[in-house]
Parts: structure tokens; C-alpha cells; sequence
């Protein structure tokens, strides 16, 4: 369970996180949430995909590797990519709210809590959260950053569910990937954006995701596609190294 505290620099001056990624901390995966804040991003390395949550509810996910606990991007040295999913970079932080008197105003401002137990919360290495005289370290002001992405992204997520659904581009799939002829790999259970609806939208239904600046999601999310062949060459990449491992 976790042990959430509010952070800041009286209670935790000398608290460190570990910044690395390891299947130790959770990276170990071959889904990982994504938001719509940071798809320009992740279509340059992931393919973007929806699944359904306990709720029935859509989100959007990016696809690390083809089997469980499988992320092709994740060794011992750390994640190799350009950009390194949110959700990841978050690390033991979470963004809540607090009332706060401001100028005589009570306002509800953003603040950040910081799990204690987390395998990454240390006090003898990683990244320092606060300056010796008491501001925010660099990293800190990253986390912040990060933090602000995924509370916004969240809040997108429904309503870009729901004009994609609107404009009826959503259509399922079932991943199915043919490595050589004796090995495929399946991941099931996943929904897509339909390129052939995309490519006939028109009229109200096109200006109206335009304006919402789905259109955009949409396109990122259908393109982000291509990068399944990189998966392939990375999954086939680490096949090859653990044969002649075992040689």
C-alpha cells in the first residue's frame, strides 16, 4: 500500500529519488498508459493503441513489447528511446489539490505528493528534490512539469474518446505478429483508429474534430502504427541475442 505524503522541503529536505528505469521500480511492462498531451511524442517511438479498462472505460496505451512483463525498450543499462512515457517519468509522485488562501482568495491549487515507500524514494542517492537553501531542484521542477502533462491529458481523454466515437473511428484489433514460421505473438483485446473513416471524414464531423484539435490525436494515434515494425526488429533483435547466449 502506499504511503503518501504531501512533499515539501521541511518535512523531506534530504529526500532523493532514483531517476533510472528498471523492472524493479514497475517498467517492466508491455502496455503503459498514455496521454493525449504527449502523443506527438510517443508516436515517434511506441505504436499508440485504446483498451478498455475495469470500467469499460477507454484509454490509450502505448505497446512496449508482445508478451507480458515484456518491455523491448527497457535492459539493464536503462530505457532506450527519445521519449520515455509520462507515466514512467512520474516515478513515486502524484499531483493532488489543497485549498489556499492567495491574496485573500481561497484558491485550489496543484500540489505534489511523493509515495515514501516507493523503491525509488531514497535518502543516500538519486536526484535531490530541494536546493540546500529550500527551492526546487531542476529535477523536481521536471516532476512538476510531468505532473501537469498527466493531469491535463486526463481530463482530454474523455471527450477525445467521445468525439472519436462520434465520428465512429474507433474499430477493434487484435494485434497478431508473425516473427518467423514457427513463432507469433498476440496482443488481444485492443481498438484503433480506422484509417479508411479517418480518410472520409467530412463536413461537420471534420470541422468539429478540427476545432477540437482531436483531429490531430487522431492522426497521431493511426500513424503511430508504423512503429510496430520496430517492435518486430526489436523483439526479433533480443531473440537473436539470447539464442547465442545460450550457445
Amino acid at each position: 500500500m502506499a504511503n503518501m505524503a504531501l512533499l515539501n522541503n521541511i518535512d523531506h529536505p534530504n529526500l532523493k529519488v532514483i531517476s533510472s528505469y528498471g523492472a524493479q521500480y514497475g517498467d517492466s511492462v508491455n502496455q503503459t498508459l498514455v496521454f493525449p498531451t504527449e502523443f506527438s511524442d510517443v508516436q515517434r517511438e511506441y505504436p499508440i493503441f485504446f483498451r478498455k479498462d475495469a470500467k469499460d472505460d477507454l484509454q490509450a496505451v502505448a505497446i512496449l513489447g508482445f508478451e507480458r512483463a515484456e518491455n523491448l525498450f527497457l535492459d539493464d543499462a536503462g530505457w532506450h528511446a527519445r521519449h520515455v512515457p509520462i507515466f514512467h517519468q512520474k516515478g513515486p509522485f502524484l499531483i493532488g489539490f489543497q485549498d489556499q488562501k492567495i491574496d485573500g482568495d481561497v484558491r485550489r491549487e496543484p500540489v505534489i505528493y511523493v509515495d515514501l515507500d516507493n523503491p525509488r524514494v531514497s535518502t543516500a542517492e538519486g536526484q535531490p528534490m530541494f536546493l540546500p537553501q529550500g527551492g526546487n531542484t531542476p529535477y523536481l521542477e521536471h516532476v512538476s512539469r510531468v505532473l501537469r502533462a498527466i493531469n491535463i491529458g486526463a481530463e482530454m481523454i474523455r471527450p477525445m474518446f467521445e468525439a472519436f466515437q462520434a465520428a465512429d473511428l474507433i474499430e477493434p484489433i487484435s494485434l497478431q505478429i508473425r516473427l518467423d514460421e514457427n513463432t507469433t505473438c498476440e496482443v488481444p483485446e485492443l481498438f484503433t483508429i480506422s484509417e479508411e473513416k479517418l480518410a472520409q471524414l467530412g463536413g461537420d464531423t471534420l470541422e468539429q474534430l478540427h476545432r477540437s484539435g482531436f483531429l490531430r490525436l487522431a492522426y497521431l494515434a493511426a500513424t503511430s502504427l508504423a512503429n510496430v515494425n520496430r517492435l518486430i526488429e526489436l523483439k526479433n533483435a533480443r531473440r537473436a541475442s539470447a539464442i547465442q547466449l545460450t550457445l
